[in-house]
């Protein structure tokens, strides 16, 4: 018997069909049934991504690729300029310091967007910046940075001397990131939001001029070394073993996203499962948490959120609450990824009769 329907950021729901992939019998990774799995879960997130640049893929969490992001393509005492409007904000700049960047942050306050001219006066002010770190979607807050506005700032005051750095694991296949068409130089995801799966694999590609900047990165790195998977990759294995359930899994989903619906039409499906969910809690009179919300998650600011989010777990609906200081105040309902209208219906719904039945 069903418990619970998942509607958190990650992981969220995985389909039915994606599940009997995965628990099919195991396969060996240094196998020509595994390559052909590989090879076209290869393409197709090149089709994700919408690059023509290689996509490699680690058996980890999103963060694994975040520390790829850094550990790969810069050198201990390059200069970072982070966007930190929330929690992932605040790891792209531990992580920077973690391995000897200087960090410079714009904070941005939580529930908003970075406005990009404060990106161009930090690039002006700072000629020595050799990366921009972003989050395509600030999971924490629920917030869309705009990215594409961004990425033109960068290029225009960095040419080549600096990368743009997009973590898209809430972004990637919820709504449009063009990858070489907006000219971002390094582009991340992970397997547990809209891709469909559980949590364990992470994808992260880089433009050419990011490989020029890879040949001169002296930080230490071993696992998460891209040069090493960019020559296995290309031969349809990985440097050391991979997931092997989750790949399989993850050609299934591809199919479902690129082959059958279509990625244009996912990110519109996305928008109007949005567009539901928040016309239902604007019409309990609550209010939307993030000033620029993005399609993939919507932050409700309520009170005694911790006991309404208890709440909704035992009618069915399973939801995330706030972090760090929006714990209590915010609950973030998932729309990402494998679900419907019916289901915002139904999660809006089981929101109706808490609040009607314990206040707002």
């Amino acid at each position: 018997m069903k418990k619970f329907t998942l509607f958190t950021p990650g992981p969220a729901e995985v389909p039915p069909r994606v599940l009997k992939v995965m628990s099919e019998p195991i396969i060996h990774h240094r196998s020509q049934d595994f390559r052909e799995i590989f090879f076209e879960v290869r393409e197709k997130l090149k089709k994700l991504f919408k690059t023509k640049q290689d996509v490699i893929v680690f058996a980890s969490s999103g963060t694994g690729a975040m520390e790829a992001a850094v550990v790969n393509f810069f050198s201990k005492g390059d200069k970072a300029l982070v966007i930190n409007g929330g929690k992932f904000g605040e790891r792209w700049s531990n992580i920077c310091k973690a391995y000897g960047l200087e960090v410079e942050e714009i904070v941005v306050p939580w529930g908003e967007a970075v406005d990009p001219e404060d990106v161009r006066k930090a690039l002006e002010k700072d000629g020595k910046i050799k990366g921009v770190f972003i989050q395509a979607c600030e999971t924490s807050t629920g917030v869309e940075h705009p990215v594409r506005d961004v990425a033109k700032v960068v290029r225009e005051k960095k040419g080549d001397d600096a990368l743009f750095v997009v973590d898209g694991i809430t972004g990637v296949a919820v709504f449009d990131i063009n990858m070489d068409g907006w000219d971002i130089d390094i582009l991340l995801t992970g397997s547990q939001k809209a891709l469909m799966l559980p949590p364990g694999l992470a994808m992260i590609s880089a433009s050419e001029r990011a490989m020029k900047f890879m040949e001169k990165s002296d930080l230490p790195k071993f696992y998460f070394s891209i040069k090493k998977e960019m020559k296995s990759q290309k031969e349809g294995e990985t440097a050391w073993t991979p997931a092997i359930s989750l790949i399989k899994g993850l050609r299934e989903s591809l199919r479902m996203i690129i082959d059958e619906e279509g990625l244009e039409n996912v990110f519109e499906r996305h928008k109007r499962l949005a567009s539901i969910l928040r016309g239902m809690v604007e019409g309990l009179g609550l209010r939307i948490y993030a000033k620029r919300p993005a399609a993939g998650l919507t932050t409700i600011e309520i009170d005694n959120a911790e006991e309404k989010r208890k709440k909704m777990r035992e009618l069915g609906a399973w939801v995330a609450g706030g972090q760090d200081k929006l714990k209590g105040k915010i609950i973030r309902i998932a729309h990402m990824g494998y679900y419907t209208e019916g289901d915002m219906i139904y999660v809006g719904n089981v929101l109706k009769y808490v609040v009607q039945n314990s206040g707002k």
